[in-house]
């Protein structure tokens, strides 16, 4: 399994509640290698974004196997799978997941100081310059545009270096031509740093630009080429 950084196991995911139960994810198989880009596609309500969340270690699945780095994850404890999320994870969401009350320059360094990192503020810095928003370092979220946060959220997620980056419609929230700019941001990066790549969307640009895509319909893979 030393080739595999990502390893999904014969996972399902179902929730029961009064008017019965609901398969959300059913006998999913999914590996990925180091450096690969893979996309999740598939309709809405497909179980494309709990596949990721089950990937992430922040949602369990009812059975099955994922392991991250060759650590089967869901036989961690809670604070033992936060700590291998925190060296081994990045992640980009839709709606960014900034936090309002910290500068664009405390946003990135938040990762960085949780992982007890030294010269979080310079790395930090680095890496906003690096995004195009050297001049914006003591920005709050709430003066930056869209396009700004997403490229705040994008340099938060790479400062750490991670071995993985899960996205999830990283662009959802923006128009054509920030988002544009924003996906060429976060593959060069991704190719700069070496990173696996794992994300869903429904922009089928984005989807071609990694190197296979996943589709999912109604919990269940029906394409995954090799």
């Amino acid at each position: 399994m030393s080739d595999v950084i990502i390893s999904v196991e014969h996972v399902f995911k179902s929730v029961t509640d009064a008017t019965g139960t609901l398969e959300i994810l059913q006998d999913i198989d999914v590996a990925l290698q180091p450096r690969e880009t893979a996309a999740i596609v598939g309709a809405s309500g497909s179980g494309k974004s709990t596949l990721l969340s089950i990937i992430a270690g922040l949602d369990t699945p009812s059975r099955g196997t994922v392991r991250l780095a060759g650590q089967d994850i869901f036989a961690m404890s809670e604070d033992d799978r936060a700590a291998l999320r925190a060296e081994k994870l990045g992640f980009v969401f839709q709606s960014f997941q900034l936090l309002g009350n910290l500068t664009a320059l405390e946003n990135v360094m938040l990762p960085l100081e949780l992982a007890g990192r030294r010269h979080a503020r310079q790395l930090a810095a680095e890496m906003l310059a690096r995004v195009g928003l050297a001049e914006r370092l003591g920005a709050y979220p709430k003066v930056l545009s869209g396009g700004e946060q997403q490229r705040v959220a994008l340099a938060r997620a790479f400062v750490v270096q991670p071995a993985v980056l899960l996205a999830d419609e990283p662009t959802g929230s923006l128009d054509f031509a920030t988002g544009e700019k924003v996906m060429s941001l976060m593959f060069d990066l991704n190719r700069e740093l070496g990173t696996t790549l794992l994300l869903v969307t429904h922009d089928r640009a984005m989807a071609e630009r990694c190197a296979r895509s996943i589709t999912i319909e109604a919990g269940r893979v029906v394409a995954n080429p090799a």
